[in-house]
């Protein structure tokens, strides 16, 4: 039976069309573009639209030396003005052809034409002589129309026009064609070259990339203290205009529109004038995170607060500080916080009340309305449901309607609550703040990305049908080593639709054509996914010598083979990459497999040290000492060369974080050496060795198997069959969790089931020798329950027995929620009695959605500890 279902994007199926009515001509030209164009910078089912070669009614944008004129209206956005002064300097790079550039009416034969609807004359006048029909973008948010237009205007024969719906549909319109054209969206924060081509066309016809589903989408600049902010000082003189110019055009580029600002020891209204006034000009939302509110930065209060953070003794001093917050927002565009929590992150003060909350909020509001002049509702605002303030609603707190609730995930990844289906909209409307960095229990992670595109998209898929999709917002640390899931968490914010489990794999191949051409794009795609998993089991944090098992099943020496097996592969690429790309690949590719082989291994041979002294064998426990020394060195070194020798010195400081020698959860200052032991060789002789590393037993016994090994492991989906239910299937998504996928009912947003007969479950034939109690294991995410209702279940069952329910959810900050978030996985056993030996059928059954099962295991006694549980020794034929 299928494992999952093929997703069909209209962009798809529009193309689909437009080549079925191509001549023969046209058709071999179009395919021919595909092959030579997949450096554009487009995603799965993007409508692609530029050509190095030239195809019947195309637009000629640079040929022979000569780039078409760029026109846009002095009366357009500053931002759009801005944004097309971009694309001038883009063709030129791509083609060595700078185009002409004004602001006047158009005089040329060729040129490309650039306005939003009701701010260009130019774009009003051909829609107004329908000559562009915008029927399909015009109201409609952040929406572009690229299109070939022939004799728009007295004097210029061919036009081609970016026309957008409002301020960012225009520019996203722009830096679309930027894409296309094969400039990356992290040529300046990744140093990836643009591709030189001395011919670009335009194809005839409508192109467009539709509407976004999420409305703001955005990136959080967050625990930034010692890289980004040594980084900043370093590069910029601190964290100022000049270098949220580069942040804005970033997202911009990457089709997002929403910022929260740096705010360790900053505060973005405060520090340089000039900050608003660009994200202003640029054309991107500005907010302050979860616990700042009314557009005030918590560095600001500690610069001009009065009294206590405390609204019931200090609530005028407050109110003052937060008027003057409103002021300063004026007119840009802001998504105000509002709520309170208590001062430097940290909850409300034991005993307060909901009312006085409600209070806080009202209050809020009131300002809002008395300082803007208008209709509290008429300002975008968000009450982040962030830690303990989902306690308060959870009690019954409300806010306005039209406030947005932004739902947050548990700082790990893992969404706490979601909207409840069916349930009345609100005008606000729901979103998500979601982690691939933290700082915090149960440890900090901020060194480098933990952060497998697998689970972000299942979580950020479960946010989206549940209708969780009014902002997406994500803490990315210092941004630089979350190049690759910033890119996936804003394309998928775009259209959630249009990227499936099953084409995870093929969107990061996608990914690594457009930032260094489709030579070795399977390649590199394979290294950032296998990097990612690795990492995403066990943040590098999190990891010592004793994570692994040393002694059983070889898991820790399979580990480190793994990884530097990876090492391997990325450092033989490296040396195949041209020269140009290689500050690029360092960057996003080869650093953090070199800097987590190198981590990984070092752990190992603490653990041979730390093994070999207790058996008193003195050689080999001083050789482990000997190498944790010299990895613990080359990790320095390779921090070392990204800081002072990658791209001429260009990211100093962007690997200062510390991440070895953690003792709770903080950071340590400076990285600490693994403890070791050294033995004086004379009164040591055991000569006694680890045994060599086999590569493991997988044994096939026509479709079942047999527990030989005193154990069946399973990875989930290898199942002997999946049954359906009504309107109820399976869900494999790929590469998903610590092992090898994960396994999950669908859709999402299926109602609770009650286990047993007719009902979905997953079977898996196994064969046993014994009678007796078994026990199986299964290993699932560690999902929460989001309905906060009374948990999330599935059952376990053999043959006809009773299928017994288990409940996978933990509460947050207790003790099972902190080892299921740092083992990125909860093992839970049930018992089974076993009446004869032969065949027998394990079923997995599904109870709620949402829960993915990763691997089962049946133990007869033989299952050793370890981390990742014991190798899989089951295939279905």
């Amino acid at each position: 039976m299928k494992k999952s279902f093929q997703q069909h994007s209209p962009a798809n199926q529009k193309r689909v069309a437009f080549i079925s009515h191509a001549s023969f001509t046209g058709i071999f030209l179009v395919l021919l573009f595909f092959i030579i164009n997949q450096n554009a910078y487009a995603n799965i089912g993007d409508d692609l639209y530029v050509s190095s070669k030239k195809v019947t009614g195309s637009f000629t944008l640079s040929a022979a030396g000569k780039s078409a004129a760029i026109n846009v209206s002095e009366t357009d956005f500053p931002g759009v003005i801005r944004a097309a002064k971009d694309l001038q300097k883009d063709v030129a790079a791509v083609t060595g052809a700078q185009p002409d550039f004004s602001t006047k009416k158009p005089s040329v034969k060729e040129v490309v034409l650039i306005g939003t609807i009701g701010k260009s004359p130019v774009i009003d006048g051909l829609i107004q002589q329908k000559k562009l029909n915008v029927a399909g973008i015009k109201g409609k948010w952040e929406t572009f129309l690229i299109q070939v237009v022939e004799k728009p205007m007295p004097g210029v024969d061919h036009a081609l026009v970016i026309a957008g719906s409002d301020k960012r549909g225009t520019i996203f319109g722009i830096y679309d064609v930027s894409g296309q054209i094969g400039v990356s969206p992290w040529y300046y924060w990744a140093d990836v070259p643009v591709k030189k081509q001395k011919e670009l066309y335009v194809i005839a016809g409508r192109h467009t990339q539709g509407t976004p589903a999420v409305k703001y989408r955005g990136i959080f600049i967050n625990d930034e203290a010692p890289a980004f902010s040594g980084w900043t000082k370093a590069k910029f003189g601190g964290v100022n205009h000049e270098m949220y110019a580069h942040m804005f055009e970033l997202i911009l580029r990457l089709k997002g529109n929403y910022l929260w600002p740096a705010m360790w020891g900053n505060a973005f209204n405060d520090d340089d004038p000039l900050n608003r006034k660009t994200a202003d000009d640029y054309g991107v939302v500005m907010g302050t995170s979860h616990h700042e509110p009314m557009d005030r930065a918590q560095t600001e209060w500690k610069r001009y607060g009065k009294g206590e953070w405390n609204y019931q003794h200090n609530g005028e001093v407050l109110r003052d500080f937060w008027k003057k917050g409103i002021q300063n927002m004026g007119n840009a565009e802001t998504i105000v916080t509002v709520g309170m929590r208590g001062d430097g992150d940290m909850p409300m003060e034991e005993g307060s009340n909901i009312k006085l909350l409600e209070q806080i909020v009202a209050d809020q509001r009131k300002i809002i309305a008395d300082v803007t002049g208008k209709k509290p509702e008429q300002t975008p605002q968000m009450w982040a449901l962030y830690k303990e303030v989902q306690d308060y609603y959870d009690k019954g707190m409300r806010v306005p309607d039209d406030v947005t609730l932004l739902l947050c995930d548990d700082n790990w990844g893992n969404i706490r609550k979601l909207p409840k289906p069916g349930e009345a909209k609100r005008s606000g409307g729901y979103g998500i703040y979601y982690h691939f960095d933290y700082v915090g229990g149960p440890r900090n992670y901020k060194w480098l990305n933990t952060n497998p595109i697998s689970k972000t998209w299942e979580q950020m898929h479960l946010a989206n049908e549940y209708g969780a999709n009014q902002v997406w917002i994500v803490n990315v640390g210092d941004l630089k080593p979350m190049e690759f899931p910033i890119s996936f968490f804003l394309d998928y914010a775009w259209n959630p639709k249009k990227i499936g489990a099953d084409q995870l794999q093929e969107y990061t191949k996608d990914w690594a054509a457009k930032q260094f051409g489709p030579q070795y794009a399977t390649e590199i795609a394979a290294i950032i996914s296998k990097y990612s998993k690795y990492n995403g089991r066990r943040k590098p944090e999190l990891l010592d010598q004793n994570t692994y098992s040393l002694t059983n099943y070889h898991e820790f020496e399979t580990v480190v083979a793994d990884y530097n097996k990876l090492k391997d592969q990325a450092e033989q690429l490296d040396k195949k990459i041209p020269a140009a790309y290689k500050d690029a690949y360092y960057e996003l590719v080869l650093h953090p497999v070199l800097a987590c082989a190198n981590l990984n291994e070092m752990y190992l041979e603490a653990a041979k040290n730390k093994y070999y002294a207790t058996i008193h064998n003195a050689t080999a426990a001083n050789a482990a000492a000997d190498k944790v020394k010299a990895l613990f060195d080359k990790d320095q070194q390779i921090s070392n060369y990204y800081n002072d020798t990658l791209a001429n010195g260009k990211w100093s400081h962007m690997m200062d974080q510390t991440h070895i020698g953690y003792t709770y959860w903080q950071e340590p200052r400076i990285n600490k050496m693994p403890s070791v032991t050294r033995l004086n060789p004379d009164s040591a002789k055991n000569t006694t060795l680890l045994p060599a590393t086999s590569n493991g037993h997988t044994e096939k016994v026509n479709g079942t198997s047999s527990d030989k090994d005193g154990y069946i492991a399973i990875e989930a989906e290898h199942f002997s069959r999946a049954k359906n239910g009504a309107n109820i299937g399976w869900k494999v998504i790929p590469d998903y969790g610590n092992t090898l996928s994960g396994v999950t009912p669908w859709p999402v947003t299926a109602l609770r089931v009650k286990p047993g007969s007719n009902m979905p479950c997953l079977e898996y034939d196994v064969s046993l020798k014994d009678t007796g109690t078994v026990a199986v294991t299964t290993f699932v995410s560690p999902t929460l329950d989001f309905r906060n209702k009374d948990g999330l279940y599935y059952a376990v069952s053999i043959d006809n027995e009773q299928p017994q329910l288990v409940n996978i959810a933990t509460k947050v900050d207790s003790r099972e929620w902190a080892a299921a978030v740092s083992d990125n996985v909860r093992k839970l056993v049930t018992k089974h009695h076993i009446s004869q030996p032969g065949k027998h059928v394990l079923k997995y059954w599904m109870v709620d959605p949402a829960v993915v099962v990763q691997k089962l295991v049946l133990d007869f006694g033989g299952v050793k500890p370890s981390y990742l549980g014991p190798p899989e020794n089951w295939r279905v034929k």
